[in-house]
């Protein structure tokens, strides 16, 4: 059983038993809530989800339609598309931050749910970068190259990513010397649990990225 402080993911599926096999899947690592079609959604969703898994193809409202209105509402939660149509150059002006073809493999979904938790910690100018980063792999994983260099939209987005990526950059300032730093930090501990027992090596490193920082 999941504890009072796991992730509550919502599943939002018209198909039943496309939804339980998700819920079987997902059961005792997350809180499972369910909606059977998109004003469903929109009526049980709130500031508590972390998580949806969003069918695209559904009666009454789509799942484009639910995501706007996730989004015009401000609630703070990732949300993954899951749906059975391939991505066209429409996914562009779309706010998902994860685009899943139908059927998923279940160590997909779960690896697609753990990632998006994981960027819940970001601020918005990242979780909007990594947004812009899976329209653009969702539209490489089905489009030739001719296809997209013949798009409008796909230089569209590629201009706003570049965008997106110097403003983090100015936010942030000197990323590298901060990766590095991350990085010997890890190392350092991978060592002292290894074959280097007083992790010097890596501590040298540690100490190079710092002074370089």
């Amino acid at each position: 059983m999941t504890g009072a402080d796991a992730p509550v993911v919502l599943i939002v599926e018209d198909e039943p038993d496309v939804a339980e096999s998700y819920e079987l899947w997902l059961a005792g690592r997350y809180e499972i809530r369910r909606a059977h079609d998109g004003e469903h959604a929109l009526d049980v969703i709130d500031d508590t989800v972390d998580v949806v898994l969003l069918d695209r193809m559904m009666p009454k409202l789509s799942g484009e339609q639910v995501l706007r209105e996730i989004r015009e509402r401000g609630i703070d939660c990732r949300v993954a598309m899951v749906t059975a149509v391939e991505p066209d150059f429409d996914v562009v002006e779309m706010g998902f931050d994860a685009y899943i073809t139908k059927p998923p493999e279940r160590a997909d979904l779960i690896g697609t749910i753990d990632q998006l938790l994981e960027r819940a910690t970001l601020d918005g100018a990242l979780q909007e970068y990594h947004s812009l980063l899976a329209r653009k792999g969702a539209l490489e994983s089905e489009k030739t190259l001719a296809e997209l260099e013949a798009s409008d939209e796909y230089r569209d987005l590629l201009d706003r990513i570049d965008a997106k990526q110097a403003e983090i950059d100015d936010g942030l300032g000197d990323m590298a010397s901060d990766i590095d730093f991350v990085s010997a930090i890890r190392e350092l501990a991978d060592d002292a649990d290894g074959d280097d027992q007083d992790g010097s090596a890596a501590f040298d490193r540690v100490t190079d990225a710092e002074e370089e920082r």
